[in-house]
């Protein structure tokens, strides 16, 4: 077993897809000394991570991909970015690594997203690397807790967060969502399939169509990781966009995992928070009044 003082020496693969995330991790890795190689996702990873890259592979050169982390003396390999096209496997036939291993490749293909992202994992592992997350690389990209910005709730906020809480809590239980809406003292919206983006749309339409009736801004997105979900790799997220469309959907604020969600772009996030009015505090699942908070 490696402790944490000899994991820090192990060079680590960065596994990019698109969004700003892994440009994130490659300035906070490279403020902390630490050393790792890039590797950009064909087809997913934008501009600067594909400028930044050590290489750049498609899905199909799963073989090239081993072959390189080998040759780069690479330890531990961390999956990060979004992933928005189907694997493209045209590039399988003039990769011999990955042709023997399509069994076992396509039985990671196998299940829901949940049972994918644990067998991609696997697939590492079985490798012989050491699977880690952003809590391990950079925890200071992920939500500490209480007030994170300069607006808290208001004491009738927490009701709707309270109600919003519990419902994740059932949503994650039966592995839907990971988020929730609750706006004057019910429960309006349930993330489902279509993602935390289309949920908040809903909500705003649900406003502007009436069938939400209160007044002013009020109302809490909760968003926290499911029971048992691999955070490696799955973490529940927020940006600018959740931002602007909470403000969209008339909340007053918005409520997210301390330790176990991630803040995309934090400084923008916070700052387009704060400059809407709107509440981001990071809580514990214990952590659910006022009082726990202080």
């Amino acid at each position: 077993m490696l402790n944490a003082v000899d994991q820090q020496k192990e060079r680590i693969a960065l596994i990019a897809g698109n969004g700003s995330l892994p440009g994130q991790i490659v300035d906070a890795l490279s403020q902390s000394g630490r050393d790792f190689q890039l590797v950009a996702i064909r087809g997913e990873a934008d501009e600067r991570t594909r400028h930044l890259a050590d290489t750049e592979l498609g899905w199909g050169e799963i073989g090239r991909l081993y072959s390189f982390l080998k040759r780069t003396d690479c330890k531990e390999v961390l999956l990060i970015g979004g992933v928005s096209k189907r694997p493209d496997f045209t590039s399988i036939l003039g990769d011999f690594g990955t042709l023997k291993r399509l069994p076992t490749i396509f039985r990671a293909l196998a299940g829901g997203d949940d049972s994918l992202l644990t067998k991609v994992i696997r697939l590492f592992e079985d490798e012989g690397y050491r699977v880690v997350g952003i809590k391990d690389v950079a925890p200071e990209l992920l939500a500490s807790s209480g007030v994170l910005g300069s607006v808290g709730p208001k004491d009738s906020d927490w009701q709707d967060l309270e109600l919003a809480l519990t419902a994740t809590k059932k949503l994650g239980e039966l592995d839907i969502g990971q988020a929730a809406v609750a706006v004057g003292g019910r429960v309006v919206a349930l993330e489902g399939a279509e993602g935390t983006d289309a949920m908040l749309e809903r909500c705003a339409s649900l406003r502007q169509s009436g069938r939400i009736r209160v007044k002013g801004r009020t109302g809490v997105l909760v968003k926290t990781a499911k029971p048992n979900q691999d955070l490696r790799v799955d973490l529940p997220t927020v940006g600018p966009r959740t931002i602007d469309l909470a403000v969209e959907a008339g909340l007053a604020g918005i409520a997210i995992e301390a330790q176990g969600a991630l803040i995309a772009e934090k400084d923008a996030t916070l700052a387009r928070a704060n400059e809407v009015g709107l509440f981001v505090i990071g809580i514990d699942q214990s952590e659910t009044s006022p009082g726990d908070l202080e």
